[in-house]
């Protein structure tokens, strides 16, 4: 009992205890409540609010606590209230400035504010870049993420000094301090440590990020639009991309992108030297650097590149029908200037005597950071698969730019590359006769001899000068103005063999021609960009002029004979090393020179493009954009003169109008996650005069134009970890030219009519994903089926030689190691199939097919943060493939290569 009484007695106390605790706060809770509700009367004449509250305590039996540096107690008040609370009496005296009352005993204590303000700013990487998506935080009081161009705004934010920090996964808080004055927006800006480019590093180091999607550009369209934004489909290569694969050759990385191939290796050779690609089923090059003209006959040096963008489809609306193609245009981004100083010095080597220096070196120049530089440079050289054949180049890049003020930014950047090298071993088809052999393993020809000699080389120089002026005009406008200079060059000896037997595909025809050219292009540029509101709609404009000048200079000897030897066996050991350039000169000089049929042609040619464009991208709503686009275009051939005997030749000059529209409509079926896409796309391609057999036939012609339509699917998802497009498109070509006998009272005339039709369509499908931390996929599929649909009697109804194959697959998979004693630690694992490619396919010879092939290709490499070591296999399975149109060139046979790159 006595047990149980002390343990009644301790259970009683304990419950009294916590009652208490609970009746306290509430008790005086409810004496504040009682005390601040109290009924009071009161008529205050004009009085200092001081006195106000003086006098309002003596009524009510209160004293007031507050702060006089946040309130105007001298302020004058008048107050009339009657049966009124404290509390409602306090709220008519102070009105806004009154934040919160507490009690404690007798006193009131008044907690004021001083009102509120806002805080807007930008935050920007340390080369003047925007930096989207960083936290701009008050501590425990506000935060927000600046948006997409790197502007932020916090509002209504209370009055008085605070702490603003900049934040951002995986780099430094940087933080300022602030004071927020009532009823004005402040400006803070903020400007990173980290440069563009490492801000990249940091994201894909930092965070699941997803390296090779570049998910916004302002050139694809000329416009800021995101991926899931623009109609169009193009696909993005970026430097992540290039290191990792340890890119020493740019057709390496470029098949990577779905449904590209490259047709023809860089030869050299004055006017279309470079390097060809296969796109949608046209031919195309590399023929724009940052957005404006520039070309090579050679090679483009991977050294100085930022990312590569392959738009697909015809482009002519924005950019023009002189360079661009039916399939597509290749955009070549450069390096720019960085304001942290730093760089890199990398070296590879590997078989066929690969060796390749490399230099980035960027900074500031001046103290405030506003003049910045930046210097690429490389050295390489390599030696063919064959028993004959290199490639040596040089290449220097500088850039600089100059912050002229807040709203104002000049750059000046050059690219000077020197190139000399064998061009690669081709062999053309027969034309005018049926195929013999139909495949290249049917030929039997040795294909590590490459018919030719080291001493028959092309030099290729080029240059590429472009500057350009940045200014914004307004919070809603700004202009970019350019000017380009771009010239290439061709010196020395080109060669190549043709296969001449009637009966047999043994004999090949080795030919030579010594080439003398250059080419010029000056291009002007000036753009307005605006983004504003019109009736609620958002509209993001361009406004464009665009000048072309073209120039040519042709000194070329003609095209000669120097024997014909077999390429199978017989006089091939006799023969095959007899070419040499002294004896290829000696008997050039002997059949071309003056008075002879294959004298030099020696001749010039200008012409002038005049070009206006406009496009609209119109937001009807918030996930329903329509882009509204369209070009004029005015070509002005001034002629070809023959520089020998001072004349115009004929029909070389004459003018041309193209108009070139372009439409899309977005729809995003889930807001910056899902979207469906439909385009009209055009282009279109000048077409010279001719000199017809009959006078009552025009010879004058006006502009090819190319026609797309397109669908697709556009997808982001989890959390940017899966990117995703799905097109269909179907392009016809009109306005061709082919030949047709016409006859005549008996007679057949040859002449040129403009009715030909050419049909491409197919699908594309482009997958890049970062499926776990550290993995990335890229992987394409692509179908094409062209045709020409009225053409000559040899040609109609047959797929085209230009067309590529119709199949291509590409795929890429890599691992790093994101964390631990193995971090930076990776591997990477590609395959390229292409379907069979008829290289040759008319009435007239037949089919010649090249068969289907896969390559497949890895790399490992070690990542630290001052050091990258790599090495990389292509072509591992040691495939025989060839590419070409109409000819035979045997490419790159099994290649290693190691790379080690320092950073600082």
């Amino acid at each position: 009992m006595y047990k149980l009484c002390t343990l009644t007695k301790k259970s009683v106390t304990i419950l009294l205890f916590i009652g208490f605790l609970i009746w306290s706060p509430i008790y005086g809770i409810a004496q504040q409540k009682s005390a601040l509700d109290k009924i009071v009367t009161i008529e205050l004449a004009e009085m200092s609010l001081a006195d106000a509250l003086s006098a309002l305590g003596d009524q009510s039996g209160l004293k007031f606590s507050y702060s006089s540096t946040q309130l105007d107690v001298q302020r004058k008040v008048k107050l009339s209230a009657t049966q009124k609370s404290v509390r409602q009496v306090l709220t008519e005296l102070l009105g806004k400035q009154l934040k919160s009352l507490s009690l404690k005993a007798d006193v009131v204590t008044i907690q004021t504010s001083a009102g509120k303000g806002n805080i807007k700013g930008s935050v920007k990487t340390s080369d003047g870049k925007p930096a989207p998506f960083v936290t701009v935080s008050i501590k425990d009081v506000k935060s927000t993420q600046a948006d997409e161009k790197g502007d932020f705004m916090l509002r209504d934010v209370e009055a008085g000094n605070y702490r603003l920090d900049a934040s951002y996964v995986g780099m430094t808080t940087q933080s300022s301090q602030i004071k927020v004055l009532a009823g004005v927006t402040i400006t803070e800006n903020f400007r990173l440590a980290a440069n563009s480019q490492e801000l990249t590093e940091i994201e894909v180091n930092g965070k699941m990020v997803n390296k090779f999607v570049v998910r916004k550009t302002e050139t694809v369209a000329k416009l800021p639009l995101k991926n899931l934004e623009n109609p169009q489909v193009y696909t993005t290569i970026t430097r992540s991309l290039l290191n990792e694969q340890i890119t020493t050759d740019l057709t390496d990385v470029l098949k990577n992108t779905p449904g590209i191939l490259k047709m023809q290796g860089s030869i050299g050779r004055s006017g279309d030297g470079a390097v060809y690609y296969n796109l949608r089923g046209f031919p195309t090059r590399i023929s724009m650097v940052d957005g404006i003209a520039g070309q090579t006959n050679g090679d483009i040096d991977p050294a100085n590149i930022e990312k590569i963008e392959i738009l697909k489809g015809p482009s002519g609306t924005l950019f023009g029908g002189a360079l661009t193609t039916f399939g597509g245009l290749i955009n070549v981004i450069t390096k720019k200037p960085l304001d942290t100083l730093g760089g890199e010095i990398g070296y590879t080597t590997g078989n066929f005597n690969l060796n390749r220096l490399t230099a980035d070196i960027y900074g500031p120049l001046n103290d405030d950071k506003s003049l910045q530089f930046r210097v690429n440079a490389a050295y390489h050289k390599r030696s063919s698969f064959q028993d004959a054949g290199f490639r040596k180049s040089t290449f220097v890049a500088p850039v600089i730019s100059y912050r002229i003020n807040e709203k104002m930014e000049a750059i000046l950047n050059a690219e000077f590359y020197d190139y000399e090298g064998t061009n690669p071993s081709i062999v053309f088809l027969h034309r005018t006769r049926s195929y013999i052999a139909t495949t290249p393993k049917a030929l039997n020809y040795d294909w590590n001899r490459s018919f030719t000699s080291n001493d028959i080389t092309l030099k290729a120089p080029a240059s590429n000068i472009h500057g350009q002026l940045n200014y914004q005009i307004s919070g809603n406008w700004k202009s970019q103005t350019s000017v380009s200079r771009n010239t290439r060059k061709t010196d020395g000896m080109y060669q190549y063999q043709f296969i001449r037997g009637a009966s047999s595909d043994e004999l090949v025809e080795r030919n030579v021609q010594l080439q003398n050219y250059e080419g010029n292009y000056t291009a002007l540029q000036q753009n307005f960009n605006g983004d504003f509101k019109i009736g609620g709609m958002r509209h993001r404009m361009v406004v464009g002029l665009d000048y072309l000048n073209q120039t040519t200079y042709n000194n070329n000897s003609a095209i000669v004979k120097f024997d014909t030897v077999s390429a199978v066996n017989g006089d091939l050991p006799a023969k095959y090393g007899t070419l040499t350039r002294a004896k290829a000169e000696a008997k050039i000089a002997a059949l071309t020179g003056v008075g002879t049929a294959g004298a030099v042609v020696k001749n010039y040619n200008s012409s002038n493009i005049y070009s206006a464009y406009a496009s609209d991208a119109i937001d009807l709503t918030d996930q329903l954009l329509v882009l509204l686009s369209l070009r004029v275009d005015r070509f002005q051939s001034l002629g070809t003169m023959n520089l020998a005997t001072n004349t115009l030749l004929v029909n070389t000059k004459y003018s041309q109008t193209a108009l070139s529209p372009k439409f899309g409509l977005v729809y995003q079926l889930i807001k910056d996650k899902v979207s469906v896409f439909g385009n009209y796309m055009n282009s279109f391609s000048n077409v010279p005069p001719v000199a017809q057999p009959l006078g009552d036939i025009s010879g004058t012609f006006k502009p090819q134009q190319a026609n797309q339509f397109e669908g697709g699917l556009k997808m982001d998802l989890f959390g940017n970890r899966m990117s995703f497009t799905a097109s269909y498109y179907d392009i016809e070509v009109k306005d061709i030219t082919r030949d047709e006998v016409l006859n005549r009272e008996g007679i057949d005339y040859n002449i040129v009519v403009q009715n030909g039709t050419q049909r491409s369509k197919g699908f594309e499908f482009e997958l890049i994903a970062n499926p776990v931390t550290g993995m990335n996929v890229i992987a394409g599929y692509s179908y094409n089926h062209s045709k020409l649909t009225r053409s000559s009697k040899a040609l109609e109804g047959r797929r085209p030689a230009s067309a590529g194959p119709d199949e291509l697959i590409n795929i890429w998979v890599s691992y790093v190691q994101p964390d631990g004693s193995l971090k930076g630690l990776g591997a990477g694992f590609g395959a390229n199939h292409s379907g069979k490619y008829l290289s040759g396919n008319s009435a007239t010879t037949g089919v010649f097919t090249f068969p289907s092939y896969t390559l497949l290709n890895g790399t490992l490499f070690y990542e630290m943060r001052r050091c990258r070591i790599g090495i990389k296999g292509d072509n591992l399975t040691d495939v025989l493939y060839f590419t070409g149109q109409g000819v035979l060139s045997a490419q790159m046979r099994r290649s290693l290569s190691a790379n080690v790159t320092f950073k600082f």
